[in-house]
């Protein structure tokens, strides 16, 4: 009886895995530009001696989610959404080139543009450095332009142009942080043809209502391998005071 508990119990582990990354959807199913992580079930034989009768289900990472996320109106200039495909390069935590959808952009203290993750902006020869000003403007294809305190209109200067990549999804891996990095480690062109729409963020592609559903499924799921471990340790004690009679 002990290879019934035994498979019981690694069909609930794995469930538990899987809740945890459906959880982590759902507790981001607000956060501007997620992609939802998705897991698959395989069927992995027991090995060993005996008959070929048992088989452990193992959950694997199945990448991310490619659909679209809705399109949020803010009115907020600094606020950007890439129209269509695309994603915006940004600068990772371990310094490397990295790429989002999250377009909720400002200025930090030091004057390096940012989204809302902090993650700086890259530009054409690095972070995007915006210098004092009394307007910041972003144009359609990531041109970052200015009006410096104490001048006019007439003024307006281009300072950078934000890079904006449109790599295959398969190319793309994502990281433990959420931003996604180029599988082979490289980095992604910069591409002309994507475009930025300024006063709206692309929302989370997470379906909070998927999610729940999943969550009770998995829920369920994880209380039928329990009653498994519960009947193979019924059967045991069944199995042992018969051997005691005998």
């Amino acid at each position: 009886m002990d290879e019934l508990a035994y498979v019981a119990m690694t069909g609930a582990k794995q469930i538990m895995l899987a809740q945890a990354v459906n959880s982590h959807n759902l507790a981001n199913a607000s956060t501007v530009g997620f992609r939802a992580n998705l897991t698959d079930f395989e069927s992995i034989p027991v090995q060993g001696p005996g008959y070929d009768t048992r088989v452990n289900a193992q959950v694997q990472h199945g990448g991310w989610s490619n659909a679209k996320g809705a399109l949020v109106s803010t009115g907020n200039p600094m606020d950007v959404a890439v129209d269509g495909s695309g994603w915006i390069a940004v600068q990772a935590p371990d310094g490397s080139e990295a790429y989002t959808k999250a377009g909720d952009l400002r200025v930090d203290s030091v004057g390096i543009l940012t989204n809302g993750a902090g993650h700086p902006v890259l530009g054409e020869g690095g972070p995007v450095a915006v210098p004092p000003n009394t307007k910041l403007t972003i144009g359609g294809d990531g041109t970052v332009s200015i009006i410096a305190l104490g001048q006019g209109p007439e003024t307006a200067a281009s300072l950078d142009r934000i890079k904006l990549v449109n790599p295959q999804p398969a190319e793309l891996v994502k990281r433990d942080d959420g931003l996604m990095t180029m599988a082979d480690g490289s980095t992604a062109p910069a591409d002309a043809n994507v475009k930025l729409t300024s006063g709206v963020l692309v929302a989370s592609n997470v379906n909070p209502v998927d999610a729940m559903v999943n969550m009770i499924e998995l829920a369920r799921q994880f209380e039928l391998q329990v009653r498994l471990i519960d009947t193979a340790n019924e059967n045991a004690q069944a199995a042992a005071s018969i051997m005691r009679l005998s």
